[in-house]
């Protein structure tokens, strides 16, 4: 006990100087840290591997830190940029009203929910008049939102969904002339041509009206073959599809989807990977409904009655 009040008594002692009193302490810190003075030897820390001691080891550790703060950097800025972009797919239909907006959404979720049954489901909202920009707009944000999250059992589902409503509107919009031409296409089996161009070329005599002159002159439901019918014209307005704008029509048609093909030949290169693979597919199909609608296009050119 002695002992030990007269060290204390030699450390705080008021005797000595206060140079005496930090040295004293700064001695015994000493022998807590490294140090790296030169021409004097490093105190080893205890429990401390090797390579802390080693230069290199120290710069390579301090560049995975430096690139492990890059790489969070990045995330954070991904995440930030990702927020934006929901914030502005969320901002999209605030011009709708909210009642729009809600009936519109239980439409889609109809939609997903059918399953097998969509294709009923969508038709049936049609001759409702349901479908419209706003539902079209839903499927594409959910499609937009399913793509930046890789989602892609999610993407093809809205993509085919989306394609089929979009389908189906033009339909109803479409003129007599695309939808006579629809109505033609969709009579193809996949297998027999000649059938289907003969199938074809009797839907074509049954819905344009005979251009010779006598007929030309009689109202619709006159029998030429007997003479029968009614000579009176009616007062409604005839909606009657005459070959020659369902000719111009379908020319028209035609002439804007070969320009596309040339634009996109233009820009077309060779590549083998999945994505290429299906714009090939999807190509194909195309120049095989083109080679249809063209071959409408020569039966209604020559058509006889």
């Amino acid at each position: 006990m002695a002992a030990t009040s007269l060290a204390l008594s030699c450390v705080f002692s008021p005797s000595l100087s206060p140079g005496a009193v930090k040295f004293s302490f700064s001695s015994r810190l000493v022998r807590f840290r490294p140090l790296r003075c030169s021409g004097k030897e490093e105190v080893l820390l205890e429990g401390m591997p090797p390579e802390y001691y080693d230069d290199e080891w120290q710069a390579r550790q301090r560049e995975k830190t430096k690139e492990l703060r890059r790489m969070q950097r990045e995330e954070e800025e991904e995440e930030e940029r990702k927020i934006e972009e929901y914030r502005e797919i969320g901002t999209r239909l605030k011009e709708f009203p909210e009642q729009d907006l809600r009936n519109a959404r239980k439409l889609v979720s109809s939609f997903i929910r059918a399953a097998e049954e969509v294709e009923e489901r969508i038709e049936e909202a049609a001759e409702k008049g349901e479908l419209d920009e706003l539902v079209l707009m839903i499927i594409w944000n959910r499609l937009d939102l399913a793509r930046r999250d890789d989602e892609k059992d999610a993407i093809r589902s809205l993509d085919l969904l989306y394609r089929r409503v979009e389908t189906e509107i033009l339909k109803r919009q479409a003129s007599p002339a695309m939808k006579l031409l629809n109505d033609l296409l969709n009579m193809h089996d996949g297998f027999e041509d000649d059938a289907w161009l003969k199938d074809c070329r009797k839907r074509m005599a049954d819905t344009f009206p005979r251009e010779d002159p006598f007929s030309v002159l009689m109202p619709p439901g006159f029998d030429i073959d007997m003479h029968q019918g009614p000579l009176r014209p009616p007062i409604e307005t005839d909606n009657t599809l005459l070959r020659v704008d369902f000719v111009r029509e379908v020319d028209a048609l035609l002439q804007e989807v070969r320009t596309e093909e040339e634009e996109e030949a233009g820009n077309k290169g060779e590549r083998l990977d999945p994505e290429a693979i299906a714009l090939k597919l999807k190509q194909q199909e195309k120049q095989r409904t083109i080679r249809q609608v063209e071959a409408i296009l020569d039966l209604a050119l020559y058509l006889k009655w």
